[in-house]
């Protein structure tokens, strides 16, 4: 065999057309930011969005809450309607009412909370969720007009009253003192609420800080927490750099705030809706 053929071989190999590689589609697979295990979504999805290697929460929209947490067919949604506005026409990087219009189209959310009644286990309750995913779930005139209009229907019609926190962003700045005053309405509602005899169930999701933390958030007479959530007033970046000390670990998260005192329960997301009904039969309602 001459030393010629070995190079005309290789070069008829080289002229074959190349396979192209599979890639694996883009979405399939998501980064656990707890244990840092690669995911497969769907396997997460029917996890109700819980990590199957460490059981970390990601997030939920208000609407998959909605359909997790209440029968099916029960919801019914009050004050859709309601829109917000620009009073201060606030601008930062970009036009507040620009902001606004590109996240609703974004999340498909008018605003950053959703309010109406329906079932859990069959019994009648008034519903309240903060979505994260709309300007940090931060709380502005129309969250708290919501929030407010919810409480005293929920009164009104001696509904128990649930509420579940998602807002990292806490009274938006963008509103100035209009956002900062829904603080105070919301807890005022919350005040004739108590002396009507409510019950209320606050339900705390990662991340629940700023004025929603500081307000509504904790004035639940029982206030559940889902696993290493992020809860508190400022963060715990700020706080250190502010105090210049060492914080302890697991500062801010449900585990400490529970050892603390400051929330009654830690419930897995699969296990709200159980408990719920639990505490609503407990407490007679």
């Amino acid at each position: 065999m001459s030393s010629s053929e070995p190079v005309a071989a290789e070069a008829e190999d080289l002229s074959l057309p190349r396979r192209k590689k599979r890639g694996v589609p883009e979405g399939l697979w998501i980064r656990c930011p707890d244990c840092s295990s690669a995911v497969f979504r769907k396997e997460a999805e029917k996890r109700m969005n819980v990590c199957p290697e460490c059981g970390y929460h990601f997030y939920l929209s208000a609407r998959q809450r909605i359909e997790q947490m209440l029968d099916e067919g029960t919801f019914e949604e009050w004050d859709k309607d309601l829109r917000p506005s620009d009073p201060l026409t606030f601008k930062d990087k970009k036009a507040y009412a620009d902001r606004l219009v590109a996240e609703q189209k974004r999340t498909g959310l008018v605003d950053a909370a959703i309010t109406g009644k329906g079932r859990v286990r069959a019994r009648p309750v008034a519903v309240g969720i903060t979505d994260s995913a709309f300007i940090m779930g931060s709380m502005g005139s129309v969250v708290g007009e919501k929030l407010a209009r919810l409480v005293e229907r929920a009164t009104e019609q001696d509904l128990p009253l649930i509420i579940i926190s998602g807002s990292g962003g806490g009274a938006r700045m963008h509103e100035g003192i209009l956002s900062l005053m829904q603080m105070a309405k919301v807890s005022a509602a919350l005040a004739r609420y108590d002396q009507a005899g409510g019950l209320f169930i606050s339900v705390l999701t990662n991340p629940t800080m700023g004025g929603v933390a500081a307000s509504f958030a904790s004035l639940g007479d029982v206030v559940f927490a889902e696993p290493k959530a992020l809860i508190g007033f400022a963060g715990p970046r700020t706080i250190k750099a502010t105090i210049r000390i060492e914080l302890p670990e697991g500062f801010q998260t449900s585990e400490f705030l529970l050892e603390h005192g400051y929330i009654d329960r830690i419930v897995p997301r699969d296990r709200l809706q159980t408990e719920i009904a639990r505490t609503i039969d407990y407490c007679g309602k």
